[in-house]
């Protein structure tokens, strides 16, 4: 019995020792185990951080190539920049192109040039030789004599008028006139010095007021007469021949001294006032022609006067002009048309205006036709105006240029430059 439980203990102490001699290697194992996978994991950090660096890289790649392209881009663009403009700034047209958008071609050539300068303009009555018909003494309208646009001869009546003041002048002329034929008869020695020079001095007031309030010497004459109209009515006539313009009162209206009552003009001689910008240099000297056109009616009339002011309501500076008018087509208050003709002293370079444009840079060129349908833009500075056309500089005479049509030529030349690939 007891041998039998000694074996079987030494024999569980046998199991346990092997099973504790065993122990050390799973460890070990294990532990082989476990380093691989810690190993395997900092393999895969590694792999992980080598591609983002390989990310980085690649991203840094590209933007480098993208770098490189703006740049190369750049370049090209600054190489267009350079040699673009002058290869793109030029258009190549077919006849038949031309000849549909009506294009004209000629040569420059430096000459004297006829032009004509417009302006509007009013005709008027001749001021120097018109008269305006107004009482000098407050009065009634009794009776007119003419009517609106009737012509007019030197002495007719035009209208007749009262007055309290005439009627008293009247008065003292008709008092003073026997008595100054009594003295003068008499004679200076038998009157005496006093009253011979008092009768004459009341004789010349009376005879100075009644003329002074528009009688005239017939008038005075009839005033000595037995038929002598009554004292106060007084007629007012015509100074000189003409048209009545206007005649603005009716009968029975009382009339302040120094109202104008009837407008007369000598229509054979009328005056056109042209009205011109003020900042124009040119020189009008008396003498210069113009035509005046009305409608259908043309005239010329010669400057007589050029204003040295400006007027302060239309800003312009006016000019006027004496026309002749015989046949009465022409009336004061028309517009009219002003045209004066110039000539240029010296051959200057001009085109039409039609042959300017305003270029990318807002300068004006033309377009040069270096060879038969090829047209390149030129700048050139502008001059004088003269009418339609304009003296021009920076192209050499006999320079072959557009002088119509000139908007299609740069409308092609834009076209031609247009970049499409220009986001």
């Amino acid at each position: 019995m007891n041998k039998t439980l000694i074996a079987i203990f030494i024999a569980g102490l046998s199991t346990a020792y092997a099973s504790h001699a065993q122990t050390p290697d799973a460890s070990e194992h294990a532990h082989e185990e476990t380093k691989p996978t810690t190993q395997s994991k900092q393999d895969e950090t590694h792999d992980e951080h080598s591609e983002e660096a390989h990310d980085e890289n690649d991203t840094h790649d590209e933007h480098g190539l993208e770098e490189s392209g703006d740049k190369e881009h750049a370049d090209h663009a600054g190489e267009e920049g350079e040699n673009g403009p002058e290869e793109a700034a030029s258009a190549s047209l077919k006849p038949a192109q031309m000849t549909l958008a009506g294009i004209r071609v000629e040569a420059l050539d430096a000459k004297p040039v006829d032009y004509q300068l417009y302006a509007p303009g009013e005709i008027l009555s001749n001021g120097y030789t018109s008269y305006r018909v107004s009482p000098r003494v407050a009065s009634v309208v009794l009776r007119r004599h003419v009517a609106l646009g009737d012509h007019v001869k030197q002495g007719q009546p035009l209208v007749t008028l009262f007055s309290e003041s005439m009627a008293q002048a009247q008065a003292e002329y008709r008092t003073a006139w026997p008595e100054w034929q009594r003295v003068q008869s008499l004679g200076r020695k038998t009157v005496g010095e006093q009253r011979y020079i008092a009768a004459k001095a009341n004789l010349e007031a009376a005879r100075a007021t009644l003329l002074a309030y528009g009688l005239s010497a017939s008038d005075l004459k009839s005033l000595t007469s037995q038929q002598s109209r009554a004292l106060g009515e007084y007629t007012l006539r015509a100074e000189i021949d003409g048209a009545v313009l206007t005649d603005d009162f009716e009968q029975g209206q009382r009339i302040e001294a120094g109202a104008p009552l009837i407008a007369l003009a000598d229509e054979k001689q009328l005056w056109v006032e042209a009205h011109l910008p003020a900042n124009l240099t040119l020189t009008l000297g008396a003498g210069t022609q113009a035509e005046v056109v009305t409608g259908d009616v043309r005239v010329m009339a010669t400057v007589s006067q050029e204003a040295h002011t400006i007027d302060p309501v239309t800003r312009t500076r006016t000019v006027r002009l004496l026309m002749d008018n015989p046949e009465h087509r022409l009336h004061p208050g028309q517009f009219a048309e002003v045209f004066f003709r110039f000539r240029t002293e010296k051959p200057v370079l001009a085109v039409p205006e039609t042959a300017l444009m305003r270029g990318g840079d807002g300068d004006w060129t033309v377009f040069v036709e270096d060879h038969p349908g090829e047209f390149q833009p030129a700048e050139v500075e502008l001059g004088r105006a003269l009418g339609q056309l304009r003296e021009i500089s920076g192209v050499k005479p006999g320079t072959r240029i557009v002088t119509e049509g000139a908007f299609f030529v740069a409308s092609q030349i834009a076209k031609g430059g247009f970049d499409p690939h220009n986001h």
